[in-house]
C-alpha cells in the first residue's frame, strides 16, 4: 500500500451549493485515491509521510473541458472578429503550421509547460488534423504527469486547402492509425474530435461513428456557439431539427457515447432536452464567448436541469489557461445574462463556479475533482500569503478571493492521481 498525507486548509465540493472546508486538516491518499479528510489524523495513518502545507489552501485539481493546444501560440491576438472569420484568419492559419513537426515540438513544449504550472490537472484537448504532431503532443503530456483526453481533429469540407483532409476515407485511415498508436499512453487517451458540423461531411461523420463504436471512444466538438454557424448547419443538414441532431444521428451525442459539447450558447429547448436525456457534458467557455462576441450561455439553466457542466479555457479564443479566470468570468457573465436577458435565471454564485471547475468538469474523467472518499487524488496547493490584506479572512473568504486574484506563481504543489508533479 502506497500512501501519504497532505496538511493544510482543505477545500472541496460535495455538491454545487456546498463547499466543505477543513482548516489545517489532513487529506489522506492511498493508492492514488482519497481515503478521507480529517481534522485529526487517525492512528492508522500516522506512519504515512506528511507534506506539511500548514495554512496554505488545498483544492482539488481543476478540469479544463475544452482547450485547443495548437492555438496557444497566438493567445491574446486577433480578438476583433466573430467565430467563422476568426477561424479563417487566425486559427486555421496557425494550425496549418503543425504539419511541420519541428514547429509542433516547440509550440507543444510551451503549451505543456504552462499547463503543468497551472491549477489544471485534467484536460480535454483539441490538436490538429496532423497525426504525427498529435502523437507528439500526447507524448509531452504523458511525460508531464497530467491526465488528459487528446483528439486528432477531423475536418474535410468548408476548410482551407492547407488544412483539409483529402477525403473521408483518408481521414478514417489516418484517424484509426492514430487511435492504435495512442495505445502506448497510460495517462493520455484518445477522444474523437470532429471539429464541428460545418467542417465535417456526412461521410466523415459516418466513418467516425464506426470508429467510435469499434473502440468505445468519447467524443468532443462544438455546439450552438455562433448564430451564423447555426444557420449554416441548417443549410448543410436540412434533415435535422436542430444542431445537436446533426451529431446525434451518427450516435455521437451522449447516451452510449460519452460526449463533450463546447459553448451551447444558443441551444433551444429541444436541443437542451436531448442534452439532458443523453447526459451530454457542456463545456462552458465564458471568456471565449465574450471575445468572439458569441453570446452568454445559459449556465443557470443547465445547472437547474442537472445537465453535466464544466469549464473550458478555449485557448486561443480564450486568452489564458487559468480556470480561476474561467470561474470569475462564468460568474460575471451570468450576472450580465441575468440583468440584461433573463431575470428569472439567477447568476452563478461562488460555490457553483468552484463546483463546475472541479467536481462538475472532473466527472467526465470519473470520480475526479473532489476529496470525497474514493475520488482520484488530484490536488493543488496554493500559497495566498503574498495576497496581502489588512483584515482577518476565514478560509472560505480566502478561497473566494483566489478566483479573482490567483496566479500560477501562487501554486506551490500539484498532485495527479496520487503522484506529486512538483
Amino acid at each position: 500500500m502506497k500512501g501519504f498525507v497532505i496538511k493544510g486548509n482543505i477545500c472541496y465540493s460535495k455538491s454545487s451549493n456546498e463547499i466543505c472546508i477543513t482548516s489545517n486538516g489532513y487529506a489522506v491518499c492511498e493508492n492514488g485515491l482519497c481515503a478521507g479528510v480529517y481534522n485529526k489524523l487517525p492512528e492508522n495513518y500516522k506512519n504515512f509521510p506528511i507534506y506539511d502545507y500548514t495554512d496554505q489552501i488545498i483544492i482539488p485539481g481543476f478540469t479544463d473541458l475544452h482547450v485547443h493546444a495548437p492555438q496557444y501560440a497566438f493567445r491574446g491576438l486577433g480578438m476583433d472578429l466573430e467565430l467563422i472569420s476568426w477561424l479563417d484568419v487566425h486559427a486555421f492559419t496557425e494550425e496549418a503550421k503543425y504539419n511541420n513537426i519541428e514547429y509542433a515540438d516547440k509550440a507543444y513544449s510551451i503549451f505543456t509547460e504552462d499547463l503543468l504550472k497551472s491549477a489544471t490537472t485534467r484536460a480535454c484537448i483539441f490538436a490538429t488534423i496532423h497525426a504525427p504532431a498529435t502523437i507528439l503532443l500526447m507524448e509531452k503530456l504523458e511525460a508531464s504527469g497530467i491526465k488528459a483526453f487528446v483528439g486528432k481533429t477531423n475536418m474535410d469540407r468548408n476548410s482551407p486547402v492547407y488544412l483539409c483532409e483529402e477525403n473521408a476515407a483518408h481521414t478514417l485511415c489516418n484517424t484509426e492509425k492514430w487511435i492504435i498508436d495512442s495505445v502506448k499512453f497510460k495517462n493520455i487517451k484518445p477522444i474523437l474530435t470532429p471539429r464541428f458540423i460545418p467542417a465535417c461531411s456526412d461521410e466523415l461523420m459516418e466513418n467516425l461513428s464506426v470508429l467510435q463504436k469499434k473502440y468505445s471512444l468519447p467524443v468532443q466538438s462544438h455546439l450552438s456557439e455562433n448564430l451564423g454557424e447555426i444557420e449554416w448547419v441548417k443549410e448543410l443538414c436540412p434533415d435535422t431539427k436542430f444542431y445537436g441532431e446533426a451529431y446525434d444521428k451518427y450516435g455521437m451525442f451522449g447516451n452510449n457515447c460519452k460526449t463533450i459539447m463546447a459553448h451551447c450558447i444558443h441551444s433551444g429547448e429541444e436541443e437542451i432536452a436531448l442534452m439532458k436525456k443523453q447526459n451530454v457534458f457542456v463545456a462552458h467557455c465564458p471568456e471565449s464567448n465574450t471575445n468572439l462576441s458569441s453570446g452568454i450561455a445559459p449556465v443557470r439553466t443547465y445547472l437547474n436541469l442537472g445537465i453535466k457542466t464544466g469549464l473550458g479555457s478555449d485557448i486561443a479564443a480564450g486568452s489564458t489557461l487559468s480556470i480561476f479566470k474561467a470561474m470569475a468570468m462564468a460568474i460575471q457573465c451570468s450576472k450580465l445574462r441575468w440583468r440584461l436577458i433573463d431575470q428569472s435565471l439567477a447568476p452563478l454564485n461562488f460555490e457553483e463556479a468552484f463546483y463546475i471547475a472541479s467536481k462538475g468538469g472532473g466527472e467526465f474523467f470519473g470520480n475526479v475533482g473532489s476529496f470525497e472518499k474514493g475520488y482520484e487524488f488530484d490536488a493543488v496547493v496554493i500559497d495566498d500569503l503574498a495576497l496581502k490584506h489588512p483584515q482577518e479572512l476565514d478560509v472560505k473568504e480566502r478561497l473566494e478571493r483566489l478566483i479573482y486574484l490567483a496566479e500560477d506563481r501562487n501554486i506551490t504543489a500539484k498532485f495527479v492521481n496520487g503522484k506529486k508533479l512538483f
